[in-house]
C-alpha cells in the first residue's frame, strides 16, 4: 500500500482528466488504468456551469479521489487563492500545486512554488507541489510543511520519458522516506516502468493517455507498467556491470581437451 499523508492507496498510477475525446472515454481510460485518484483542474471544470457538474457527476460515479490543482498559475498569489476555491469546492485538503515559471517548457517557479507551499501548508492544505529534480528546492518543499514531492520527468506533455536519471537518482537517494511521484514528461508504459524500477512511489500521466490513439488501452498498458516497475524494484535488480558475467558457470562444465 501506498501511503500519501493520511490516506492509503492500492494503485501507484494516477490520471489526469483534461483532454480526453470524451467524457465517456475518460472514464473508461480511469476504470481500465486502476486509477484511485485523478487530478481536476479548477480552471477548466467549474462545478457552477453546467458543463462542470456533468463532470463532477462522472467523477463521483467512478469513486475515486480528486486532487485539484492549480494549473496555469503564473505567480504565488494566483496558486494560493485557486488553492482555497479548489478546497471549497472539492471539499478537500489535497492540492497539487504548480507555479508555472516559463512558458515554453512550462518549468515550476520554483521561488514562488516554495513561497506558496510555506503559506498553504501553514493553513492545513496537504500539498503536492509539481517541482524539479533540484535538491535544494526539495529540501526547501519539505521545510515548508509539504509531504510528498512531485518532481518532472520531462516537461509537461513532452512524452521524453525520465529526462535527467543523475538527478532524478540523486533526490530518490537523499529523501528515502518521502513519497515521491513522477509528474510530467512520461510518454509510452516503459518510462513509468523505469520510475518504479528507481524507486519512485508512483507516476501521474495525462497527455500520454488522453492524447493515444486508444486512452483506454494505453490506460492499461501504463497500469500494468506501473505494477511490473514495482515488482521488480521489490524484488531487487542486479547492479549494471561493465563486463559480461556467464549465466552458466565453466566450473563442472565439460569440455573436449
Amino acid at each position: 500500500m501506498l501511503q500519501i499523508y493520511q490516506t492509503q492507496l492500492r494503485s501507484r498510477l494516477m490520471l489526469g482528466t483534461a483532454r480526453y475525446p470524451s467524457p465517456a472515454i475518460l472514464a473508461e481510460a480511469v476504470r481500465a488504468a486502476r486509477a484511485e485518484v485523478v487530478t481536476v483542474s479548477l480552471r477548466r471544470e467549474s462545478a457552477g456551469e453546467r458543463a462542470g457538474q456533468a463532470f463532477w457527476s462522472l467523477i463521483r460515479e467512478l469513486g475515486v479521489r480528486v486532487l485539484p490543482n492549480t494549473a496555469g498559475c503564473h505567480s504565488v498569489k494566483e496558486a494560493v487563492t485557486t488553492a482555497h476555491m479548489a478546497r471549497e469546492v472539492f471539499g478537500t485538503p489535497w492540492i497539487k500545486l504548480e507555479v508555472i515559471g516559463e512558458d515554453d517548457t512550462l518549468q515550476p517557479d520554483v521561488f514562488g512554488l516554495v513561497d506558496a507551499a510555506r503559506s498553504l501548508c501553514a493553513e492545513g492544505f496537504e500539498v503536492f507541489p509539481y517541482t524539479t529534480e533540484d535538491l535544494v528546492v526539495a529540501e526547501r518543499l519539505l521545510s515548508a510543511g509539504c509531504r510528498v514531492l512531485m518532481p518532472w520527468g520531462a516537461p509537461i506533455g513532452s512524452g521524453r520519458g525520465l529526462n535527467n536519471l543523475f538527478g532524478l537518482k540523486a533526490l530518490r537517494a537523499h529523501f528515502p522516506e518521502v513519497p515521491l511521484i513522477i509528474d510530467a514528461g512520461l510518454g509510452v508504459p516503459s518510462h513509468a516502468a523505469q520510475a518504479l524500477e528507481l524507486g519512485f512511489e508512483a507516476v501521474l500521466v495525462n497527455t500520454a493517455v488522453a492524447q493515444a490513439r486508444d486512452p483506454v488501452q494505453m490506460a492499461g498498458a501504463f497500469a500494468q507498467a506501473v505494477e511490473a516497475g514495482f515488482a521488480a524494484r521489490q524484488a531487487g535488480p542486479i547492479e549494471p556491470r561493465d563486463l559480461a558475467a556467464p549465466s552458466t558457470p565453466l566450473i563442472g562444465t565439460a569440455f573436449r581437451g
